[in-house]
């Protein structure tokens, strides 16, 4: 595949704003080509802000999720390209499979690619993959794989997803209060300035009641409290079930008694309502 370098990390708002602008007409296959940023070297500052947000551990190691903000930029570079074949607003963030093949630290370059992959009929629309990958001297580190859902005319005979494993039951391991600005900070930080996610207003504009979390910001915030092992060598899947509104509180639920641990986010005092499942593996990282 032909790898097109970038000399620096791609601006968000105007790639949101050009997707919307070139959304009607696409169609077609995947581009054949992927999106290389070199030699990243990561800004401790900003390191040290998402892992505040998320609540991991401060320090120079590099939190599970945080090499999938960096990459971030550069999956809506290439979605938001004329040769993407779905439009880029409305895509759906179903799930996300992250391995950490060994411990990162702020000392590495890293060498982020992102190309997307396995364009699939789904019952309700299409899918389609797009894959990040991270170098350190010629070495694969990390890598990461987001699954996207465009509505539409789907295929009563596609083959279905994996399915997640079910909701964690019992008490609350623990309670997040989620403020009505969170969308605003994650947007600080990530990049990420999807209208859903900024204000009750722009959010309504799109069919949401309410201002919506990132779901990689629920993702990662439920990794950090499964402690220092979710940055160490480890096999991650999240599974986006129904989004977060914000204002919120949620509850994490918990089941360890496996070979991995299963975490689970929900909420609701009339019927629970599920946001996301999580599985981490430590063993699956080598």
């Amino acid at each position: 595949m032909e790898l097109r370098e970038v000399a620096s990390t791609p601006a968000l708002g105007p790639l949101f704003a050009r997707a919307a602008l070139t959304q009607r007409g696409r169609g077609g296959a995947l581009p054949a080509h992927g999106l290389l940023l070199a030699a990243v070297q990561v800004d401790r500052a900003h390191l040290l802000d998402y892992q505040h947000l998320c609540r991991f551990a401060g320090g120079d190691v590099l939190p599970h999720t945080y090499p999938h903000v960096l990459g971030f930029p550069l999956q809506v570079a290439l979605m938001a390209g004329r040769d993407f074949p779905l439009p880029l607003p409305g895509l759906v963030h179903l799930e996300n499979r992250i391995t950490v093949h060994r411990r990162l630290t702020a000392d590495d370059r890293l060498d982020v690619t992102v190309h997307a992959a396995d364009l699939r009929p789904h019952a309700k629309g299409q899918l389609v993959d797009l894959v990040t990958e991270v170098d350190v001297d010629g070495e694969r580190v990390w890598e990461g794989r987001s699954t996207y859902l465009r509505r539409g005319r789907g295929d009563a005979n596609a083959v279905a997803p994996q399915s997640s494993p079910p909701m964690p039951q019992g008490p609350p391991a623990g309670v997040l209060r989620l403020p009505e600005g969170l969308g605003r900070a994650y947007a600080a930080v990530s990049g990420d300035v999807n209208p859903i996610h900024l204000h009750a207003l722009s959010a309504k504009a799109m069919g949401f009641p309410r201002a919506i979390a990132h779901g990689m910001w629920t993702a990662a915030r439920t990794l950090a409290t499964l402690g220092p092992e979710a940055s160490e060598p480890s096999t991650s899947e999240v599974w986006f079930r129904k989004p977060v509104l914000l204002p919120s509180t949620v509850e994490l639920v918990v089941d360890d008694s496996g070979s991995r641990t299963v975490v689970g986010l929900r909420s609701g005092r009339e019927g629970v309502r599920e946001h996301l499942v999580l599985t981490l593996d430590v063993e699956a990282g080598a």
